[in-house]
């Protein structure tokens, strides 16, 4: 049980503030203890953990500002089709969540439990497979993780906040300006909203994504760049497996030059798409027909390297010229790029079969591949940039005192390692548990030394995931001979090493329980360290190259050897 939930005596704050009714009045200026800007999952999250806890219901009031109508996430009818924006929720996370008594309320119906990840380089083909069934026995489930819609997350967080009713919800008004209340003596945050109202608060919290205004109050710089990238996202249909296949269950994730595509289990006939790829292609491939995008996606996963090249090429060009390649035209390319690959058009690896016959045993390697792709669920298919950016600091100081950050005000990054929502979560759970403490020990909520125990045990944590995720989609963004060797040898040797392998999902939040065995870190430790050496001789293949992925492999080994250091 968190330590935010228990059940401990409150003590009077410093400066305890009466509670209002749960609807502000329309005075011109409002007091309340805590203000959480933004109501994506972040912020909610918060707003549940906080109302969820007995010594801040008793003693503090708390207010969560979005600009967006709330009341249409709350009421949001589970439409037959999904959402194109998904997460892949942990068990770290989940079990989170069942402690604020969010988790119940997810329509359970709408997940989809990942049970293996299989994750292969599109150049050499090596792979690496994590199985919940082999790596977690001591767990009471057998997932690794569960998707999950944003919306149905967000829907149940909103009813666990209503069946709560200890946090204020102000929604369809935006943030017009945040400034420092000018009295002597006094650095609290004056909120002002779009309705005219004005909130002074003993602590701001920005849950409010990466443009955050409170980060901007604050005075905090981020930093970080844009990648060349674009995530392509939507919901995709396909045949149930059949009774002699695996279930759908497997989160599929193949490493291109141009970017990881990833198919993600939703239910037995639909699971969600992210393909992360140059903004060219991927403004063609939102263009084309949705027949032609189903069919790219199925070569994605199936045609070697220098095909998917060459279609992706074929892709771009029609599309500048104004004429959009067909899926005649496509098919007859691809049958082409088999044939000259000597794939069979009964094997796994043939993406032209029309009619899929699921009944028979199916042809060998076939699950080690997603099902094929029938069609698109209309109007889910959309794009977004994708970048990396940190703050360098979670707390204001100074001028922007009585600040802090968490989620994607915090922090962004690239979506190949499934661990942007998580890690937003895990800041959640922290920093309640943080304001808890305080409240619990009388301490100012609002002030730097307060809040310093959160910003310690998640900046570094946050950090090295970062680090990690970047040097990933660095190393896999080329083909280099000395860079694909290196990296194949070392996934193709973590591969038959479950100690490590363990280590990696452990750090990825699939356990319930962070702190694992010294034994079992140690093996990993030693066995990481034996691949790291050997990917160092990749030197001998090509000066400077071939010595980046051995330091981006390596930064990975120490990240996740050494997730407390």
């Amino acid at each position: 049980m968190l330590p935010l939930l228990r059940s401990t005596k409150a003590l009077k704050p410093q400066r305890c503030l009466a509670v209002s009714p749960k609807r502000f009045s329309h005075s011109i200026s409002d007091h309340c203890d805590i203000v959480i800007v933004g109501g994506g999952p972040a912020g909610l999250a918060l707003a549940t953990a906080l109302g969820s806890c007995r010594n801040i219901q008793a003693s503090l009031r708390v207010v969560l500002v979005e600009a967006s109508d709330l009341s249409k996430v709350k009421q949001w009818s589970l439409p037959e089709g999904y959402s194109n924006r998904v997460s892949s929720i942990t068990n770290a996370s989940r079990g989170f969540l069942q402690d604020i008594g969010a988790w119940p309320m997810v329509e359970v119906s709408r997940t989809g439990p990942v049970e293996e990840i299989q994750v292969w380089d599109g150049v050499s083909d090596a792979r690496i497979t994590f199985s919940a069934s082999e790596m977690l026995p001591a767990q009471s489930t057998v997932e690794l993780s569960r998707l999950t819609e944003n919306l149905n997350l967000q829907r149940a967080l909103l009813h666990r906040l209503s069946s709560l009713g200890a946090v204020e919800l102000v929604d369809r008004v935006k943030v017009q300006s945040i400034i420092q209340e000018n009295t002597e003596g006094s650095t609290w945050p004056l909120v002002h909203l779009s309705d005219g109202r004005v909130i002074r608060t003993r602590l701001l919290v920005g849950a409010d994504g990466p443009n955050s205004p409170v980060r901007t109050y604050a005075g905090i710089k981020s930093y970080g760049w844009a990648y060349d990238t674009h995530a392509i996202v939507g919901t995709l249909y396909h045949a149930p497996r059949g009774p002699y296949s695996s279930p759908n269950t497997t989160a599929y994730q193949r490493f291109l030059p141009t970017g990881p595509i990833a198919f993600l289990p939703l239910s037995e006939t639909a699971s969600s798409l992210v393909w992360s790829t140059k903004p060219p292609l991927a403004a063609a491939l939102k263009a084309v027909d949705p027949s032609v995008l189903a069919a790219m996606i199925n070569a994605a996963f199936r045609l070697p390297e220098v095909s998917m090249r060459y279609l992706h090429s074929r892709i771009v060009e029609a599309q500048e010229r104004g004429s959009p390649i067909t899926l005649d035209e496509l098919r007859e390319e691809i049958a082409f790029r088999e044939r000259s690959h000597a794939i069979d058009s009964h094997s796994a690896y043939s993406s032209l079969v029309v009619q899929q016959d699921t009944s028979g045993i199916p042809p060998e390697g076939a699950d080690g591949l997603p099902p094929l792709v029938t069609s698109i669920q209309p109007g889910t298919i959309a794009s977004f940039p994708l970048r990396f950016s940190h703050a360098e600091s979670y707390i204001g100081e100074g001028a922007g005192a009585r600040t802090v950050l968490v989620g994607d005000a915090a922090h962004t990054t690239h979506p190949l390692a499934g661990q942007g929502l998580n890690m937003g979560l895990a800041d959640v759970r922290a920093l309640a548990d943080c304001i808890s403490q305080a409240v619990s020990r009388g301490l100012d909520l609002g002030s730097y030394t307060a809040l310093l125990p959160y910003s310690r045990n998640r900046y570094l944590e946050n950090h090295k995931m970062l680090a990690a995720v970047d040097k990933l989609h660095k190393l896999y963004s080329t083909t280099a001979e000395p860079v694909v060797w290196a990296r194949s040898v070392g996934l193709e040797v973590i591969n038959e090493l479950d100690t490590i392998k363990t280590a990696l999902m452990m750090s990825a939040g699939s356990r319930t329980q962070t702190n694992a065995g010294q034994l079992s870190w140690g093996l990993a430790a030693k066995g990481v360290e034996s691949v790291a050496r050997s990917i160092g001789s990749a030197r001998s293949f090509g000066e400077g190259i071939a010595g980046m992925a051995s330091a981006g492999l390596q930064q990975l080994a120490r990240q996740i050897t050494n997730p407390r250091q």
